[in-house]
């Protein structure tokens, strides 16, 4: 154990003492995340497409990624949120090597981010992938309300991927200060793509150019072991 784990420790025993907590992975006590989940959530970025739009992603949304995302995102774990950015930050930052030639070479791509429902809003009080890109100290912030709703969508949970499309298909105006803008789609995780390829559509509709996406994790059949290869 090195001086600087040592130390962090004895830090992180001292508050379990004041704001008990556990661990929002495993459920053990006195970690906000363990050493074992921490490194369960370590970005490994993989790259495929989605709904044409090629996407990177940090994480596979399965075992303790998905646990940790779903405390975060509907059992307020806001302490998870920046070891949530250093994963997002691994996938905007592989979208940006994947950018195709001559996009995103002069500039940064800029980070559009998908909007959230007004139940999603009112259930939360904050916009998950927002806090989460907040902390992952990336150096072109996004255009707030860049994207907007149109109309209320259902939660996307439970739907099939037909549903899915024609859930989100005409539910996203995109701001015209998009035009002409290398733009990258940043949402939290990506299951049929039928958020990507709306947005993707409004940005388009708006003058925009969307380059790609980036998201915290993909759901496993979104993914493929020569994914990568597709986007050659």
């Amino acid at each position: 154990m090195t001086a600087h784990t040592l130390i962090r420790d004895s830090l992180l025993d001292a508050a379990a003492v004041v704001l008990p907590v556990r661990c929002a992975g495993c459920g053990r006590p006195d970690r906000s995340l363990c050493d074992a989940c921490l490194e369960a959530v370590r970005p490994s970025a993989s790259v495929h497409r989605a709904r044409g739009v090629p996407v990177c992603s940090a994480l596979q949304y399965e075992g303790i990624a998905r646990r940790v995302l779903l405390a975060y995102k509907d059992g307020g774990r806001v302490d998870v949120a920046r070891a949530l950015g250093r994963a997002l930050r691994a996938a905007i930052a592989e979208a940006q090597r994947h950018a195709p030639a001559g996009a995103g070479e002069q500039h940064a791509l800029l980070p559009v981010l998908i909007p959230s429902t007004r139940a999603a809003w009112r259930r939360r009080g904050y916009h998950p992938t927002r806090s989460v890109l907040a902390r992952a100290h990336i150096l072109v912030p996004p255009l707030w309300r860049a994207l907007r709703l149109s109309r209320q969508t259902a939660d996307q949970a439970g739907l099939s991927a037909g549903e899915r499309s024609g859930n989100r298909e005409g539910s996203m105006v995109a701001s015209r200060r998009l035009a002409g803008r290398e733009c990258l789609i940043v949402d939290d995780i990506v299951t049929s793509g039928a958020t990507v390829a709306e947005a993707a559509r409004a940005i388009s509709a708006a003058g925009g150019r969307v380059v790609g996406a980036a998201t915290i994790a993909s759901t496993p059949r979104r993914s493929s072991a020569g994914a990568e290869a597709m986007l050659r």
